[in-house]
């Protein structure tokens, strides 16, 4: 995002809608961190300039710094998954579309969120730690497609410096994998220099129980049930 500093007035109005504090007041007129800002657009859409000062460029929706919207701005489509809110619409509405069954789990780790941001070199420490240690990446994930083709778990070099809101990165666990996995992963976020949030994907079993959250329990990890239900919202018939 910038500012039109023709136009800006400086009432600063807009500094309080930045989620990463980006925007600053400069003597008599107000100044976006370009570097820094993950071209959301909160501050364009909240409305709040009087002066009509704020607008986004036409060189950030050009590549590479295009993906800073498309993991940051949730009315942006994903070019590649044609999914909207970061490209994360499969794995938040695993009752629909069943992308994770029985007997297995969703792995969700969000870097950079909630409110801090990340660059992609965090997510890479993950990544690349991943691959040595033979722990495949999902392929219809946002990320992927942004990783170098030899396998190593690198981003391409024109992506690995580019800042945005949140990156989800998703994993598939078998149920026989899920304490190793757990523990090996938790263990490689202690190196990331972010806030990760983590989430496990999983279902209730006929009888309503949960039994993954009494094997979190014997792992010492605590648990905060969060349910996401569609209701009748293209729910598949499913036998």
């Amino acid at each position: 995002m910038r500012i039109n500093k023709e136009k800006c007035i400086g009432c600063g109005r807009c500094t309080d809608y930045c989620m990463l504090g980006c925007i600053t007041r400069d003597g008599k007129k107000v100044s976006i961190n370009e570097e820094e800002c993950v071209d959301c657009g909160v501050c364009l859409r909240a409305g709040v300039c009087a002066a009509d000062a704020i607008y986004m460029p036409d060189e950030n929706f050009e590549y590479p710094r295009a993906v800073r919207m498309q993991f940051s701005d949730p009315g942006v489509q994903h070019p590649a998954l044609k999914a909207w809110g970061r490209g994360t619409e499969e794995a938040k509405t695993n009752d629909v579309t069943g992308k994770f069954g029985y007997g297995e789990y969703g792995l969700l780790l969000e870097f950079g969120r909630p409110c801090t941001g990340t660059r992609f070199t965090e997510v890479e420490k993950v990544t690349t730690a991943m691959r040595r240690l033979d722990i495949p990446i999902l392929e219809d994930n946002p990320l992927y497609g942004l990783l170098e083709e030899d396998g190593s778990g690198r981003f391409k070099k024109e992506y690995v410096n580019e800042k945005v809101l949140s990156a989800i990165l998703e994993l598939r666990i078998e149920e026989k994998d899920l304490e190793y996995i757990i523990t090996t992963i938790l263990k490689l976020l202690e190196d990331v220099d972010t806030v990760v949030s983590v989430g496990l994907v999983t279902r209730f079993g006929e009888n309503g129980s949960l039994p993954v959250v009494d094997k979190l329990a014997a792992m010492n990890i605590p648990v905060r049930p969060n349910a996401k239900i569609n209701i009748g919202l293209g729910r598949p018939l499913i036998p």
